[in-house]
Parts: C-alpha cells; structure tokens; sequence
C-alpha cells in the first residue's frame, strides 16, 4: 500500500515511517524540517521517497499524494509554550495546514486520513479519566488549533466521504524524542538532565500528573486506525495507557532506572499547563482493537538505553 506521513521527521513520525516499512508499505514522507531531523530517519532515507514541502502548500501536498491510499497526518508545530509565544504560526501549521492536507487528499482520492490530535484539547477538567464524550475546554492556543483540526477531519468525512480518523495522543515519549529543544517535552527533557547528572526541573509542585505513553504503543494505534472499519470513520478517541503517573513518580523512577539519587528542583508553573491527565482508552479498544503493550516502566527502561546510546555518540 502507498501511505504517506506527514511530519515524517519528526519523533512520531519517523517512528511510524519504522512500523509502516516493517509490513511492507511503500512511504513517503513530507516534512519541511522546521521541527523534524533527516537523522530521525537514520538507516531508512533510501527506503522511503522524502518530500521537503510545507503542509499549508495545497499544491505540494497534491503532489505528495498522488496515487497513495492513506495519509497518517503527524506534521504539526507542537508545544503548549510555543503557541502563547506565537499563535499565528502555530495556527497557521496545526489548523491550516490541516486544511491543505484535507484538501489535497480529497482530490486525490486518499482512501482515509489518520490525523494525530491531542489531549490537550480536554484542557484542566477535573473528572477523570477523560473521555471522548466530555465538552472540549483548550487552555492554549495549541489546544485550540488541535481542536478545530479535529472539526476539519470531521466536517470532510460528513461532506465530502474522505474517511478520517482522529487520534488524541496523550504525553507520548520515547526514541528519538528531541532532549534539546526549548519546547522539549517533560520526559527527554528529565532524562537529558539526569543522565548528564543534573537535577531534573519541575514547573509546579511535582504533584501534576500524565498519562505517559510509549511510542509503540501510539504506532500501533495510527497503524490500527488505517485498517479499522466504518464504525471508526468520522471518530475522534484518545490514545494512552489508561493510567497516571505524578512527575515526582516519574523522577523516582528514573533515579531507579539510572541509580542515582537526584531531587529535583522546582519552578513556578507554565501558563496553560494542566493539572492532570488521564485517558479512558474503551473507545480505541472498541473502535480499533487498541490496547497498550508497553507499560510506562517497559516504556522509560526503552527509552533510557536509547537516550544512552544517542547522547554518547554525539560530538
């Protein structure tokens, strides 16, 4: 089958680009490298045909799509900080490039698009755990613009029957997540740290808590959601383990993983930060056959062997 992935550089995406070669698919990747590395596509760049386009290029992205069947839509410009800094770009790529690539993929006859939302869309609702049938409530213009993306999918299912299918991730980590960035996310961001030696930093208490999720499992679930049948189509469903874990719990297990001992130290919260997060996960089971197989322990040990090898082969 000819899929094609978006953001196919980036953490998810390169990952998915590996599970999608592994059963045999031809892929192409669109990525304009604003976020996502070529070295995130390591030892597979001669398997897969690399486009360098931007997703808001209707254009460009008809092109990317010609003759492919699936579109696994992961290209976005991520973080919560980022889109208070600067929420024009950030709807300009998450809203308006989803609108392109809608449209691209309806013209080009794209069987279904796999779209990778977000639970940040939730925002800081205290009934937990959360689930697909509470009232959307973004904190954030990042959350905002996953949430009007969703309505996009959905409207182009209704409308036009391009089949869509909406993910929300919860706090994925794993390889190839970037340690480095500004807008790193919580677990390459602790484990950098704690590796080099360094007390990990947490903005608040300690006390808010994720449903983390390891990136084998979020590639099983985008690679479910293409094959699902009809009674997936036109539906949004979280993504996660279905459990919690508090980033002092998650400290505590690193120090176990890493055998250190290192505190952490504390800083005033972020803006649009939620308090905590978890997933009911009966939807995905129901609609995709999706359960987690990798459990947060499994996850973290994963991702600290990798991290190893990764910050010791650097310059």
């Amino acid at each position: 089958m000819d899929v094609v992935v978006t953001g196919g550089a980036g953490f998810i995406g390169s990952n998915l680009v590996r599970g999608l070669l592994g059963e045999g698919h031809r892929v192409r990747v669109v990525d304009d490298l604003s976020t996502g590395k070529l070295a995130n596509l390591e030892g597979v760049q001669q398997d897969v045909r690399i486009d360098h386009e931007d997703v808001q290029d209707v254009a460009a992205m008809r092109r990317a799509m010609d003759g492919a069947e699936t579109v696994f839509h992961l290209a976005a410009l991520p973080s919560v900080t980022r889109s208070i800094e600067d929420p024009i770009r950030t709807n300009g790529v998450n809203v308006n490039g989803t609108l392109a690539v809608l449209v691209a993929a309806r013209d080009a006859g794209v069987r279904r698009v796999v779209y990778a939302s977000s639970s940040s869309i939730y925002g800081d609702v205290p009934r937990l755990p959360k689930h697909e049938g509470m009232a959307p409530a973004p904190r954030s213009p990042y959350a905002a613009a996953k949430l009007a993306a969703e309505a996009y999918c959905q409207s182009f299912t209704r409308v036009y029957g391009l089949e869509t299918v909406s993910l929300r991730f919860f706090n994925v980590f794993g390889e190839r997540q970037d340690p480095d960035s500004e807008y790193a996310a919580v677990i390459p961001r602790f484990g950098a740290r704690m590796l080099a030696g360094e007390r990990p930093v947490i903005f608040g208490d300690g006390g808010q808590s994720r449903d983390f999720t390891y990136i084998e499992n979020a590639v099983r679930a985008c690679m479910l959601a293409a094959k699902a049948g009809p009674a997936a189509v036109g539906e949004v469903m979280n993504v996660a383990c279905g459990a919690r874990t508090s980033l002092r719990d998650l400290v505590a297990m690193l120090n176990a993983i890493l055998g250190t001992e290192l505190e952490p130290e504390f800083a005033e919260p972020r803006p649009g930060d939620v308090r905590h997060s978890e997933a009911s996960i009966d939807r995905a089971a129901q609609l995709l056959g999706y359960r987690p197989t990798v459990d947060v322990p499994g996850g973290l040990r994963s991702t600290v062997e990798w991290f190893t090898g990764a910050l010791a082969v650097r310059p």
